[in-house]
């Protein structure tokens, strides 16, 4: 059985099923599959008629058990938007569970909350530091480059899932409210679908809080 994944950025095709598969393994759900993400442009994501067309084309997929939504907020803010965007998911899946995450500015602030973790990765500069305040910047693509070697740039489609596998996932649940946000949504997929799941989320992520 899949979670289905639907999706707004190339880098995001890759890179969701990664961050997946790390919380699948994370809550020891392991008989959770992952589809691979269908992606859709982010005016696509935000209209009922084209979102509607995206939920049913997610639950065609084989196996199809529960479906993600994720996209980045940018200057939304995901407290108002995400609640409209389940509503007419929801609606269109009927009994199959969907979630609705909207990274708070970009994904990649996920990335600026635990720099530390991946000093040395990817171009990261060694004295990387962690942003302080990682969902209120803007360009949070361009705060990673800044990160980089100055002989580096921060592509999205070769980066993000080299980045999703290695950022330290606690310090990024502690930091960042939509990152909260993802790892609450799978462990209600995981629940909806029937696969029992350790402690969730781990202790230790919670501990940082």
């Amino acid at each position: 059985m899949k979670i289905q994944p639907v999706v707004e950025g190339y880098g995001e095709v890759d890179a969701v099923p990664v961050m997946l598969r790390r919380l699948r393994d994370e809550g020891q759900a392991y008989g959770i599959e992952v589809g691979r993400p269908i992606r859709r442009k982010r005016h696509e994501l935000v209209q009922e008629a084209s979102l509607r067309k995206a939920v049913r084309l997610a639950l065609l997929q084989k196996d199809c058990r529960a479906v993600l939504i994720l996209f980045d907020g940018d200057d939304d803010c995901p407290a108002e938007v995400a609640p409209i965007i389940q509503a007419w998911a929801q609606s269109e899946a009927g009994v199959v569970p969907v979630a609705v995450v909207i990274a708070q500015r970009e994904y990649e602030a996920w990335f600026l909350a635990s720099m530390e973790s991946l000093r040395g990765k990817r171009g990261i500069l060694n004295d990387a530091t962690s942003h302080p305040a990682p969902e209120e910047s803007r360009d949070a693509k361009g705060q990673v480059e800044d990160r980089m070697a100055p002989q580096c740039s921060y592509l999205e489609t070769a980066d993000q899932a080299a980045l999703t596998a290695m950022f330290d996932l606690a310090p990024t649940y502690a930091r960042c409210r939509s990152f909260r946000k993802m790892v609450k949504a799978f462990g209600n997929l995981a629940i909806d679908m029937g696969v029992e799941l350790a402690d969730w989320p781990p202790p230790v992520w919670a501990a940082e809080e």
